[in-house]
């Protein structure tokens, strides 16, 4: 049984964890996920990924403990370094991702969800930290882009996950839904971003990455250069002809 399931439909493609019973990542797991998410920005036939997982009981718990507590410390920058290659693999992957979060999303779980662009997550979703109870620090980096520093180092030092709606109150999470309803909120979104301007997306989702902690006098300058990149596209002269003649736009991704 695959540990990670690949599946596109349309101009959307999604992955999904599928370790039962939480799961839990591996560091061969961290690895893969890299992969799949840089190969993903190379294909040019999807403007979109959804990152879900299978089953109710977690999105994802997390490093698995049993291969942790089986590792040597003189390995642990080492396996370090892989696993920083994956947040980075989903965070600078070239089309926008979309986290649906079914369950309790812990540790390296939270992160995952983090450096994912939108998150969605079911009514039963919560997000954690939980390193400090088992001699660990790490994940505030990433968490600390989306919500405040009181939450952050609250879900820190004490270890207790927040729920869905707490973590919509605080700006993580862009929308909860009945568990049931998740996949196909989910699929609706990506569909309506795989949509537009392949190249604007992926341009778009650059700038974004590049300019989120610029001054923003020098982010919007920044920004600018991409946009003048995109009028150079004939996809953003159809999408100009096409709302002047009020009909959908035929993008060809150049």
């Amino acid at each position: 049984m695959s540990e990670i399931l690949v599946e596109t439909h349309g101009e959307v493609v999604r992955v999904t964890l599928n370790r039962p019973p939480v799961n839990a990542l591996t560091l061969a797991l961290y690895a893969e996920i890299a992969d799949i998410f840089e190969e993903i920005g190379q294909r040019m036939d999807v403007h979109c990924a959804i990152l879900g997982a299978t089953g109710a009981k977690a999105f994802c718990a997390g490093l698995d403990l049993n291969e942790f507590m089986a590792a040597k410390v003189e390995d642990d920058e080492a396996r370090a370094a892989v696993v920083r290659r994956t947040f980075s693999a989903i965070r600078h992957c070239a089309i926008p991702v979309i986290a649906a979060v079914n369950g309790p999303a812990l540790g390296a779980g939270c992160v995952i969800a983090s450096v994912c662009d939108i998150r969605l997550a079911s009514e039963n979703a919560t997000f954690g930290l939980p390193e400090i109870n088992v001699g660990r620090c790490g994940g505030t980096a990433h968490m600390g882009r989306h919500i405040p520093q009181g939450l952050l180092r609250r879900m820190f030092f004490t270890g207790k996950p927040i729920g869905a709606q707490e973590a919509w109150r605080a700006g993580f999470v862009d929308s909860v839904f009945p568990l049931s309803d998740l996949g196909d909120a989910a699929r609706t979104l990506a569909d309506v971003i795989a949509s537009k301007a392949p190249l604007g997306l992926r341009l778009g989702k650059e700038a974004l990455n590049r300019v989120e902690f610029m001054p923003v006098e020098d982010g919007y300058a920044l920004e600018q250069t991409y946009s003048t990149r995109l009028l150079h596209t004939e996809d953003a002269r159809e999408a100009s002809r096409a709302a002047i003649e009020k009909r959908q736009p035929v993008f060809k991704g150049r």
